[in-house]
């Protein structure tokens, strides 16, 4: 064992836990750390130009590696600068790990300079925090903190550490195990559980899986997909879930909920069991509560957080476990039954009056004319058939992420990145950033609206200085697009403070930047200018003129049931 300052066991410990990046922000408080990790050089750091940039970069790298984000930042002001990230983390299930620096622990209380109660702030949106005032603690707690963002399920962890605990002297030593009492994730299943579940889907006409974020985090998306197309279910899958089963698969019904197809929400409006596996029920996806899935004799739910069974929809049979384990159980168990042949007659015949719901309202569709501008359709086709789906995609919140999800394709896991629970403007460009330190052999597209780029277009900065060649796409219609819909349909057309009127031009921006910047106002310009952009070796922005008046539909209003739809 070697005697080691506070800031030198701290990066120590974080090597010893496989981190290889850091998105973080210097300042007083947390200077003895960045000295210490100026000393290792077996750690990158990417210097932001915000501290809500790097949580939201930490999310983006570990939505794409399933490894924690790390974040390291200075107290008062920078500490409190990470609270939206730390939310959108806890909403979207995000394992994160946020070390700021705080005042010495003699003057914590006395409002000293830079002073901020951030375990205290950060408490209601954190899996757990710390406030570490000895320097003996500082290698268990993160070993624990790890362990805490990235177990059972995921979410944010903070640690506030004084100046005088990083400057402190200790022995190193980083422990082997974690051993938290009142904390032990429950991982495998109950096996009678599952087969009673199995019994239920076995004796169902209309059977359903509804899948959510959760299997991308317990990596179940490959014995997933094999359990569904053993079994000849369709699936629906909430935002979070897109890309954990191959969008384009016969029995894949794409997104449900508040902007989910009609034919996928009249699928769970009708089904008789409903198999819901790493979701959560939210309000998005249920619409009104007391009419989702009203036809479900069954409702099954599996799940790794026992918080989240019943918590919004009654279930029938619960199955508290990690998601992976629990699914390998239910495909070894499928795989062993010949019992299932009579009743795939019956599931085919379901599936095609699902197909018939889709093929009476599909996703309403106008084709772009070459001298008009460029419907979002129109954008996400040929953003999509530029990159052949291998992209990692990337969006802010608004009716750009609401299109992409309708409209994209997904074949893989790990490809989509987007502010779900939360919804938060500005995710978009550092997600995209944190994507491409996790996965830098795969092209990383961004796209925003005119509305959510302006809130951390500051990160086009540090995509230049680290060389970070995503690509920004932005649909600009001059309004907050979303806002604009809402005020058209429920308040009479009133555009309350919806409308930008000041615009920046984006393309001198992301030239002043240093990034390339391109415009499109034409659709026949589409494919000439986004293939010049993709080309670019740095980053690039694309400012898409689209059109004011187009809307996201089908939607659901709020307070209605997901039958109860708009289409225009």
């Amino acid at each position: 064992m070697k005697k080691m300052t506070g800031a030198q066991i701290v990066i120590e410990s974080l090597l010893a836990e496989g981190v290889d990046t850091i998105f973080g922000y210097p300042g007083g408080t947390i200077l003895p750390t960045y000295d210490a990790l100026m000393m290792n050089p077996a750690i990158r750091h990417i210097l932001v130009r915000h501290e809500q940039g790097a949580t939201h970069m930490g999310e983006g790298y570990a939505r794409v590696s399933g490894r924690p984000g790390v974040v390291l930042v200075t107290s008062g002001p920078g500490a409190t600068n990470t609270i939206t990230g730390i939310a959108d983390a806890n909403m979207d299930s995000t394992p994160l790990v946020v070390i700021a620096g705080q005042v010495p622990t003699s003057m914590i209380g006395n409002d000293a300079f830079q002073e901020a109660d951030v375990v205290g702030i950060s408490r209601p949106c954190t899996k757990h925090s710390y406030l570490v005032r000895d320097v003996h603690d500082i290698a268990r707690t993160i070993k624990e903190a790890f362990h805490i963002a990235g177990s059972g399920r995921p979410g944010p962890v903070l640690i506030d550490l004084p100046k005088d605990v990083q400057t402190a002297t200790a022995l190193f030593k980083y422990p082997d195990t974690v051993d938290i009492r009142g904390y032990k994730p429950v991982l495998k299943g109950n096996e009678r559980q599952i087969e009673k579940a199995l019994e239920a889907i076995e004796g169902a006409e209309r059977p359903l899986f509804y899948v959510g974020g959760g299997v991308q985090w317990s990596d179940a998306a490959a014995p997933l997909t094999e359990l569904v197309r053993g079994l000849k279910i369709p699936i629906t899958t909430t935002l979070m879930a897109l890309g954990v089963y191959p969008s384009m698969d016969p029995l894949c019904l794409g997104m449900l909920g508040m902007h989910g197809g009609y034919w996928t929400n009249m699928a769970v409006h009708h089904c008789d069991a409903l198999i819901a596996i790493g979701a959560r029920f939210d309000d998005r996806v249920t619409g009104r509560v007391n009419d989702f899935a009203p036809n479900a004799k069954t409702i099954i739910h599996v799940d790794i957080d026992p918080s989240s069974i019943s918590k919004n929809i009654k279930v029938h049979i619960p199955i508290v476990g990690d998601i992976k384990e629990v699914v390998q159980i239910m495909l070894k168990k499928v795989k062993s039954q010949e019992s299932l042949a009579p009743r795939q007659k019956v599931w085919a015949e379901w599936l095609k009056q699902i197909m018939q719901w889709k093929a009476e309202k599909p996703l309403p569709y106008e084709r772009s004319e070459p001298d008009d501008e460029p419907k979002p359709r129109a954008v996400i086709e040929e953003i999509y058939n530029l990159t052949k789906g291998d992209a990692i995609i990337v969006t802010d919140v608004g009716q750009h992420q609401m299109w992409t999800a309708q409209m994209m394709p997904f074949t893989r896991p790990r490809s989509w990145l987007t502010s779900g629970g939360l919804g938060t403007m500005g995710y978009g460009l550092p997600a995209g950033i944190g994507a491409y330190f996790a996965a830098p052999d795969r092209p990383v597209i961004v796209i925003s609206g005119d509305g959510s780029i302006q809130m951390n277009i500051q990160e086009l900065s540090t995509a230049v200085q680290y060389k970070v060649p995503v690509k920004v796409v932005i649909m600009n219609n001059y309004y907050l697009g979303m806002v604009r819909q809402w005020q058209e349909k429920f308040y009479e057309g009133r555009y309350s403070h919806s409308y930008m009127e000041a615009m920046p031009d984006f393309v001198k921006l992301a030239e002043a930047y240093g990034a390339a910047g391109f415009r499109v106002a034409k659709t026949k310009d589409l494919a000439a200018t986004l293939s010049a952009a993709l080309a670019v070796p740095g980053p690039a922005v694309v400012d898409v003129t689209i059109p004011q008046s187009e809307g996201v539909f089908p939607m659901v209003p709020a307070g209605n049931a997901l039958h109860e739809m708009l289409f225009a």
